[in-house]
């Protein structure tokens, strides 16, 4: 009974031991992981969607908190005008969340354009959404806050040819964009008029 006592203080303090170390080196590494997620994952996605801006919408961005979570807004300048902001949403596709960055034009209230940043949908059919330019094309110059769906469900979006699923999640991320441009419109017409770039 004594070397079962024994064996489990043992194993106790072991496993306390481990848990720090790595809750410890987690922490300490935490910036070094979001700064290469932001440049090599949500980055590219960025880039395409404020293609043309005159700055670098990475660099230039601010963070606002939303429905108690603080979300990033990327800023776009386009004609010396600091008019678009990205932010990133996400919808349910077959293989998960599909993570989505979509661009509003503050203006106008449009969508400037979306792009896919993560997802684990089939490859050769859902993953197809990150390179499909066609599907993706069609939310350009959609009101932000329009209700999207498939055409299958009733909407204006032609979903993507065997991947209806994933579509729908990429119409799911966009219709919460909307919510949450709304909820955060003050906030974010607030950053953009005192934006320095």
């Amino acid at each position: 009974m004594r070397e079962m006592i024994k064996m489990v203080i043992v194993l106790t303090v072991l496993s306390s031991l481990s848990g720090g170390l790595l809750a410890a080196i987690r922490n300490n590494t935490q910036e070094r992981i979001d700064s290469q997620v932001l440049k090599f994952v949500k980055g590219p996605a960025i880039q395409k969607i404020l293609e043309g801006a005159t700055n670098n919408p990475i660099n230039d961005r601010f963070a606002i908190p939303v429905d108690e979570e603080e979300k990033n807004f990327f800023v776009g300048v386009f004609e010396g005008v600091p008019k678009v902001v990205a932010f990133e949403t996400k919808g349910g596709g077959y293989g998960g969340d599909v993570g989505v960055m979509v661009a509003v034009d503050v203006k106008t209230g449009k969508i400037h354009g979306v792009s896919v940043t993560t997802h684990n949908e089939t490859p050769g059919v859902g993953a197809r959404v990150e390179t499909h330019e066609d599907f993706k094309s069609q939310f350009k110059g959609v009101p932000i806050g329009t209700e999207t769906k498939v055409k299958k469900d009733g909407g204006d979006i032609t979903a993507m040819s065997g991947a209806t699923i994933t579509s729908r999640a990429v119409c799911t991320a966009v219709r919460r964009a909307g919510d949450l441009y709304e909820k955060a419109k003050p906030q974010i017409k607030q950053q953009l008029s005192s934006f320095s770039g």
